[in-house]
């Protein structure tokens, strides 16, 4: 892990894998850490690319800064990391909320990007109804920490026949949950509340710039049907659907999703 100081944020990253491999910058959602990527990353490494998986500012090891945290902060502290690896350019792919951040950064940083990873995740701003929603859920984070929000929701993060019948990956999920600083949770939140709408920078993708974009059958936060309205969206889009899976494909039926990954980049 590298401290990385830019954009008023400090950063911790793992940056793995052959130097002069093709590099893929993997971001967590809410509210994980960069070790959700494990699976991901031995396997991108071991096909020869350069993996760089960073904990967002206020999650995992990377220092909280109390308040609001937009999308596009999260997304300048990402192109201040690349600037500081020496890396021009990546496959940018996110899950969920780091899905959007991706999609951030191909509004504020497009060059950065090669290709676009974008898992169980949407483009559409919040409605109010999600905006006081994420606000009040920021509250009762500070007032109540990470637990009972956690126990709450994490048969909705993974598919509930996951929860039970993969004790091992659910005790891990739950774990990063427990873990992460309400206060960077909640900035989070607040940021994540003023999001824009990113239909119309993914409608204008490049056939150079390729999409993928992945989810998980089972998933009921941003469902099947979200995906093939966001591969309707993105020309030249690639749609993956994994079976047995929820919210988090990637950790849930690890094999399946980076099969369509790995396939999806060897054809960049």
């Amino acid at each position: 892990m590298n401290p990385l100081i830019g954009n008023g944020a400090t950063l911790f990253f793992e940056d793995l894998g052959p130097r002069e491999g093709a590099p893929v910058i993997l971001i967590h959602g809410h509210p994980f850490n960069h070790t959700m990527w494990a699976p991901q990353t031995a396997e991108l490494i071991a096909a020869g690319y350069r993996v760089i998986t960073p904990d967002l500012r206020g999650y995992g090891r990377s220092p909280v800064l109390p308040g609001k945290t937009l999308l596009a902060d999260f997304a300048d502290d990402l192109a201040a990391l690349l600037d500081r690896l020496g890396v021009e350019q990546a496959v940018v792919g996110g899950v969920s909320m780091g899905g959007q951040i991706a999609m951030e950064m191909r509004l504020r940083h497009p060059g950065r990007v090669r290709a676009l990873v974008l898992c169980d995740t949407s483009s559409p701003p919040e409605t109010p109804e999600g905006k006081a929603f994420r606000r009040a859920l920021a509250e009762r984070l500070l007032a109540e920490g990470m637990k009972p929000y956690t126990d709450e929701v994490i048969d909705k993060m993974l598919a509930p026949y996951n929860v039970t019948g993969m004790p091992r990956t659910a005790a891990k999920v739950t774990a990063m949950m427990y873990a992460t600083d309400p206060e960077g949770a909640a900035a989070a939140l607040r940021g994540r509340a003023e999001r824009p709408d990113y239909a119309p920078v993914l409608a204008a993708l490049p056939p150079e710039v390729p999409c993928l974009i992945v989810v998980g059958r089972d998933d009921v936060y941003t469902p099947v049907a979200e995906a093939e309205s966001l591969h309707a969206l993105v020309p030249h889009s690639v749609l993956a659907v994994v079976e047995r899976a929820g919210h988090l494909p990637g950790v849930e039926q690890p094999e399946a999703f980076n099969e369509a990954l790995l396939g999806f980049l060897a054809a960049l």
